[in-house]
């Protein structure tokens, strides 16, 4: 693999981003610099710290960066239901990006049990 482009992971992360974004921008104004702020900067985080670990030198550092990615998936994945609890999402949205985190979530995970697996062989 060259780029981390190539990641199926990376690349439905950052459609993700894009639904993240789009849903968003609905929020009530008073959440400018709360929810909504928080929830992009979560999912933004997941495919630029997948990037980055990609770019470092060895697999430890690029292990170390998708765990990274993880924890802001379950961020974003607890930003996605308070969303929903507070009436700023509906079912079918909050299911929709739900089932995407969960989807991510799956494809990070075997990534880095691979990883783990080829640096310990």
């Amino acid at each position: 693999m060259k780029t981390f482009k190539e990641l199926l992971v990376w690349q439905k992360s950052m459609l993700l981003v894009t639904e993240i974004y789009k849903v968003s921008k609905d929020y009530p104004k008073e959440e400018l610099f709360g929810l909504s702020s928080q929830i992009r900067r979560s999912a933004i985080s997941i495919p630029s710290n997948i990037a980055e670990g990609f770019g470092r030198d060895g697999l430890n550092d690029f292990i170390r960066f998708l765990n990274i990615s993880m924890s802001s998936l379950f961020e974003l994945q607890t930003q996605i239901e308070i969303s929903y609890n507070l009436n700023y999402i509906n079912i079918v949205v909050f299911e929709d990006l739900y089932k995407s985190t969960r989807e991510i979530e799956r494809m990070l995970s075997s990534l880095i049990k691979r990883l783990k697996t080829k640096k310990d062989a």
